[in-house]
């Protein structure tokens, strides 16, 4: 369940991720950059259009139905792409249903994780499937900008149409859905809405919005960065697929202490307080220039990816079984807004101020997130 997991989220997320890794082509090819970063965000703002209604869905009919029959709809999707490609308008519409369609695999592939796994192994085994978006950003570094640099880019999405079709197949034979227990067999307070309880789900909801913004930032704009630094498009997409896989490590880590803590929240704290750190360093480390780039995108790219697992771990446990999809679905809505926002936001920032203040102004946003980190956990178990 955890292997069919991770990859189906991996192959949501290469077809969330490409466009991004797209920009440098588009932008040679003429396109202006703040449009190059409309289109980079247009599946994150398909996703933030389905994430709770696909969250519904799964709590209503299961998770094999909704991961198996959303990968075949993006394989859909990702087809239309490679027939649209060299009109902006229809690629822009057909990455925007590549991200309504991949959304499926977010909202139920952590469902498989938390069902089948008892709290004390839960962090380590989310950590692991959260290794899936770092991974999906990885395989688009190494194959999405080359290929489309070389051949166009129809050749850069034939990948992703082959593993998402692949896996609808796997999945829909191998995935289990987890057990549920009956309504009538559990107190009304694992069944009331968890929303209207108290504030805990809000409060991590805002703090992963917060959160996010780093994360896209580098996964959007790092190539793009290295590239304005004198790196080549094959080299620089190189390294940012090798700090995506190193970041997919560290959540397994951030997972694995969590557990042994026993607590999301408190090692969740520590992340946002290194998040704002070490995006600081890369903004003095483009304004004086100093060689050792690589380094501190390596870095700075594994610690703002290590809070996804534990704010989603955490949300799961706290909404419980009969909620879980629905609340999924809004963390990641959350997020996805403002992801969306980062494409043509930070690349306008960019355009205005450069690499240095926007970095520095990212900065601030996890400091900010500080205060909202709820004290302690909340959980259903």
């Amino acid at each position: 369940m955890l292997a069919l997991g991770v990859a189906a989220q991996a192959a949501g997320t290469l077809v969330v991720s490409a466009p991004a890794l797209l920009i440098p082509y588009l932008h040679a090819q003429g396109t202006p950059l703040a449009l190059a970063g409309v289109l980079a965000a247009a599946p994150t703002f398909g996703m933030v259009l389905t994430l709770i209604a696909w969250g519904a869905v799964t709590d209503r009919v299961g998770e094999r139905v909704v991961i198996a029959g959303g990968l075949v709809l993006t394989t859909l999707a990702v087809v239309g792409a490679w027939a649209a490609a060299g009109d902006p308008v229809l690629l822009g519409l057909a990455f925007l249903l590549g991200g309504m369609t991949s959304a499926s695999t977010n909202a139920a592939s952590g469902r498989v994780v938390v069902g089948w796994f008892p709290k004390e192994r839960r962090g380590l085994a989310m950590g692991i499937r959260q290794m899936s978006q770092p991974l999906g950003v990885t395989l688009a570094a190494v194959t999405v900008p080359q290929l489309a640099e070389a051949h166009g880019i129809r050749a850069s999405l034939v990948a992703p149409i082959v593993l998402c079709a692949v896996l609808a197949v796997l999945c829909a034979v191998g995935i289990v859905d987890p057990p549920r227990p009956a309504r009538s067999a559990v107190p009304t307070t694992v069944t009331d809405n968890p929303y209207r309880t108290d504030g805990f789900l809000w409060r991590v909801h805002a703090v992963s919005v917060l959160l996010v913004v780093p994360q896209f930032t580098l996964s959007t704009y790092g190539l793009v960065w290295l590239v304005g630094l004198g790196w080549s498009t094959p080299a620089a997409g190189l390294l940012v697929g090798a700090s995506q896989f190193v970041g997919a490590v560290g959540r397994i880590l951030v997972g694995l202490w969590s557990d042994r803590a026993r607590s999301r929240v408190g090692p969740l704290r520590v992340v946002a307080v290194s998040a704002a750190a070490v995006m600081g360093v890369l903004a003095l480390v483009d304004a004086t220039h100093l060689a050792a780039a690589a380094v501190f995108l390596v870095v700075a790219t594994s610690v703002t990816v290590a809070d996804n697992g534990l704010a989603y771990t955490s949300v799961a446990e706290a909404a419980g079984p009969f909620w879980s999809g629905r609340a999924l679905g809004a963390q990641n809505t959350g997020q996805f807004i403002a992801a969306s926002a980062v494409g043509p936001g930070i690349g306008a920032l960019v355009g205005a101020l450069g690499f240095a203040a926007a970095f520095g102004i990212v900065a601030v946003l996890p400091l900010a997130a500080l205060p909202l980190i709820p004290r302690a956990d909340r959980s259903h178990d």
